[in-house]
């Protein structure tokens, strides 16, 4: 074992030596003839191999470090663009959010110019809890002009009316709620009757004589009679109309113009 130790030892000596000596002959800088010395020939021809060896291998070690870093940095880049591209989808959707509230805000604005209203754009900021989709908030109150019993519409059409009023917020009973009631008429035949909440998503017109004609999808307006609602607002529209055997007036259904269950923005019409 320990020739075999020796031998290896040996080995590495022979090989030290001869990169020692190649490394001197490169550097040595002294100017000789154009025809190489034997000796030289000879020895360059035994350590060539060893120095290209060892030139490749730190060649091969000096790529792989280069290629590291590459990739280092490469990661570092793909989470910069990572975040910038978070940032960008962040603000895409924060400006399409902008851009359809404009729109909406827009829309209602051009229906109060439209109907000559007096009133104040206002947002849905809450639901009544134990009323979820008959009563909500708004953001809007007494100081910006809002009071009790007050009318609250899109341009749908009516949404409900003022029943209580605060300093900032307001709280709005929507017409399906069944302590709702307004009074309405038929736009095609003047006949009139009294919608009110079905305490879900339709409202009921009653006291509408028997005789009286109504059809499946006939328009219902506001009257104008009391102190609410102005005449001439959508209410909603037949959808089923019964006609009992026995008494003076017909069931019929309404369903609201204005699509209470996804109310954003709203306009308050100010005395």
């Amino acid at each position: 074992m320990w020739k075999r130790g020796f031998k290896d030892r040996k080995n590495i000596i022979i090989l030290l030596s001869i990169f020692v000596v190649s490394f001197a002959l490169m550097t040595l800088n002294v100017k000789r003839s154009q025809t190489p010395f034997f000796f030289e020939t000879a020895l360059l021809w035994v350590v060539s191999p060893v120095q290209n060896l060892f030139t490749n291998t730190v060649q091969s070690i000096s790529e792989t470090v280069d290629h590291y870093f590459k990739l280092v940095n490469t990661s570092k880049e793909n989470k910069n663009l990572e975040r910038r591209v978070e940032r960008l989808l962040k603000q895409n959707h924060d400006l399409r959010e902008k851009i359809l509230l404009l729109t909406r805000v827009g829309s209602l604005s051009n229906y109060q110019e439209q109907q000559e209203l007096k009133g104040i754009i206002s947002r849905i900021i809450g639901r009544d809890a134990t009323q979820w989709g008959k009563m909500v908030f708004i953001d809007k109150g007494t100081q910006d002009g809002v009071e009790e019993n007050i009318a609250v519409v899109t341009q749908g059409g009516i949404v409900g009316h003022v029943i209580q009023a605060g300093r900032n917020t307001s709280k709005v009973l929507l017409i399906i709620d069944n302590r709702s009631a307004v009074d309405a008429l038929f736009q095609n035949s003047r006949v009139s009757g009294v919608v009110v909440g079905a305490g879900s998503n339709h409202c009921f017109m009653k006291y509408v004589p028997i005789t009286a004609q109504v059809e499946i999808g006939d328009e219902v307006l506001s009257s104008g009679l009391g102190k609410i609602y102005p005449k001439g607002l959508k209410l909603g529209t037949v959808s089923e109309v019964t006609k009992a055997t026995q008494g003076l007036f017909q069931e019929i259904t309404v369903v609201p113009s204005a699509d209470l269950t996804r109310l954003e923005e709203v306009l308050v019409l100010l005395s």
